[in-house]
């Protein structure tokens, strides 16, 4: 299976518009891959909050179309990344506003979304203005399952024990990681390879948005931790060829999953 991960650089200086008809046919440009993954936010920059609003769009908006249509170009299972979701119909919990990925089969259908369950922020930014989504997103591609996180997320791993017990074997994560935190970007990235025995594609931004260097250096690791493929930190293709069947052979040979204990009752304080 072949993969490619467009590290697109967010810049302030390149208009929203403009960058999605870029990012577009650099999707396109991709014919031939089985699955292409983009970072989160990459319209408005991760860090961008005061754009969150400004650039919000509904699930139909003009993201979706430009990459549904990219998808259906080049004939790929497309992980769009994420863009700022303006909810068109009310939640229980009162929010509008989402950071949500969207993934895209190759006729260019949407099939699935994935509301952002961890924002980041500590009572600021992303963790005030956008409310938290609620459910595990799987999705079935015809040599593999993916499960679906998005950067913070990637500092939590019972979210991906959970993708992994939905079925998931290739965790994918699309991301606006900082610089200063580059070193947790990967160790993080092998140890949720290494606990849950799956493939992990993360692939993040390039440049400075809103004042904030981007780590760039998307990474692709193995069952076993192994890094498959890792980029620099500026705009980069990183395209890679990995076997899907690795998983279950890694889960067979080293079946640490099987000795996982559950429901352990927390002390009497």
């Amino acid at each position: 299976m072949r993969a490619s991960l467009l590290q697109i650089n967010v810049n302030e200086d390149e208009s929203v518009a403009s960058r999605r008809l870029r990012v577009a046919d650099l999707v396109r440009d991709q014919a031939g891959a089985d699955l292409v993954v983009l970072p989160e936010l990459w319209t408005t920059g991760a860090f961008a909050y005061e754009g969150f609003r400004e650039h919000a769009e509904p699930l139909d908006g003009p993201t979706h179309e430009a990459m549904s249509k990219a998808a259906g170009d080049a004939g790929v299972w497309l992980h769009a990344g994420s863009i700022p979701e303006l909810a068109t119909t009310a939640t229980g919990s009162g929010a509008d506003l989402y950071n949500t990925s969207l993934v895209y089969s190759p006729a260019g259908e949407l099939v699935a979304a994935y509301r952002k369950i961890h924002r980041f922020g500590f009572d600021q930014g992303e963790a005030v203005l956008m409310g938290a989504g609620t459910e595990l997103v799987t999705v079935p591609l015809p040599d593999t399952v993916l499960g679906l996180a998005t950067c913070y997320d990637l500092r939590f791993p019972e979210l991906f024990r959970g993708l992994i017990d939905a079925g998931a074997q290739t965790l994918v994560l699309s991301a606006g990681w900082p610089e200063r935190r580059r070193a947790h970007w990967t160790l993080l990235a092998q140890a949720r390879a290494v606990e849950n025995q799956a493939y992990v594609l993360a692939c993040g931004t390039a440049g400075t948005h809103a004042g904030v260097p981007q780590a760039g250096h998307s990474i692709v690791v193995d069952p076993w931790g192994e890094v498959l493929a890792e980029a620099g930190p500026g705009e980069e293709v990183l395209t890679v060829d990995f076997d899907p069947a690795r998983v279950a052979a890694t889960r067979e040979q080293f079946p640490a999953l099987k000795d996982r204990l559950l429901g352990l009752d927390t002390p009497a304080r």
